[in-house]
C-alpha cells in the first residue's frame, strides 16, 4: 500500500488515519506515522506517537484536533520527543507505559480500556522490542509501534519478551497499523511470519556458533549471519543478535 506525501492526512479506517512525518532513514523506513484517532462524528481525537519535535508537523497534527489525549508507544525519539510540544500546543496530557514519558496523567497499564474519543482503546504491553513497547487495540485494528512493522523486522531487545509479545499479538485479527510503514491486512498472519522469522534467525545463531564456538561475540555473530547485508546496517542488527545470544545463553 502507497504512503501518501508526507504531512497530508490519509484516513486508513473508519477510526484511524496517518499523517506521515518527514523524516525517512534507515530506522525510521518512510518516515514516522503520527494517528490520529476518533470515532465518526466526534470533534476530539486520540494523538498516537507524536514524532520528532517538528514544528511543522506538529503544528499539521494539532489542526486535527481537538485533541483530547496523547498515546506514545514506547520511548525511542521518533515517537515520543514531539509529545511535550503537542503537549502544550493542546493542553492534552500524555500518556505512555513508562511513567517518565507521562504529562498530567498516570502510565498505562496493561489491559487497561480508555474511553475517549468516542472509542474504547485496549492497552497491550509488548515489550521485546524496548521493555515500555505498548500496542493499542481497537475494534478493527491494532497500532504495534515498532513491535510489528509496515515491511521488514524491528530491532529487539529481549528476545523472550518479543516472543511472547508476539505470541499475543497472533491470537487478534485485525488491520495493524504500525508505527513506520504502511498498514498491513491480518495481525494473526503478520504475527506468524515475524515468529517463524525470529526461528529462522535463532537457527541461523546456533550455526554461527557451532562455527565459531560458544564464547563467539554478538558482532562476530552479526558478520556470519548478516554476511549479504549492507554492513551498514550491521550495527542495528548487533543489538538483535546481543538480544538472541542472551536468550540461547540463558535456556
Amino acid at each position: 500500500m502507497a504512503h501518501p506525501a508526507y504531512g497530508v492526512l490519509r484516513p486508513v479506517t473508519p477510526t484511524a488515519s496517518v499523517m506521515l512525518e518527514d523524516n525517512p532513514g534507515s530506522m525510521t523506513l518512510d518516515g514516522t506515522n503520527t494517528w490520529i484517532l476518533r470515532a465518526p462524528g466526534e470533534a476530539g481525537c486520540v494523538v498516537v506517537d507524536p514524532g520528532y519535535e517538528d514544528a511543522a508537523h506538529l503544528t499539521r497534527v494539532a489542526d486535527c484536533g481537538p485533541v483530547s489525549l496523547i498515546l506514545v508507544t514506547h520511548h525511542h525519539p521518533d515517537h515520543v520527543e514531539g509529545a511535550p510540544w503537542l503537549a502544550a500546543k493542546t493542553g492534552a496530557p500524555v500518556r505512555a507505559f513508562d511513567p517518565e514519558l507521562c504529562q498530567d496523567a498516570e502510565p498505562l497499564t496493561d489491559d487497561e480500556v480508555i474511553s475517549v474519543a468516542g472509542l474504547d482503546v485496549r492497552v497491550l504491553h509488548t515489550p521485546g522490542h524496548t521493555e515500555d513497547s505498548v500496542s493499542l487495540q481497537l475494534d478493527d485494528a491494532v497500532l504495534t509501534g515498532d513491535t510489528i512493522l509496515g515491511r521488514g523486522t524491528t530491532i529487539i531487545s529481549s528476545l523472550g519478551d518479543y516472543l511472547g509479545s508476539l505470541r499475543r499479538l497472533q491470537a487478534i485479527s485485525a488491520v495493524v497499523l504500525p508505527g513506520h510503514g504502511a498498514e498491513l491486512p491480518d495481525l494473526a498472519t503478520v504475527a506468524s511470519e515475524y515468529l517463524a522469522h525470529r526461528e529462522a534467525r535463532l537457527e541461523q545463531v546456533r550455526a554461527a556458533l557451532r562455527q565459531l564456538g560458544p564464547d563467539a561475540s554478538a558482532r562476530q555473530v552479526v558478520e556470519v549471519v548478516y554476511a549479504d547485508v549492507d554492513p551498514s546496517l550491521w550495527g542495528p542488527a548487533e543489538w538483535s543478535v546481543r538480544a538472541q545470544l542472551e536468550y540461547l545463553r540463558s535456556s
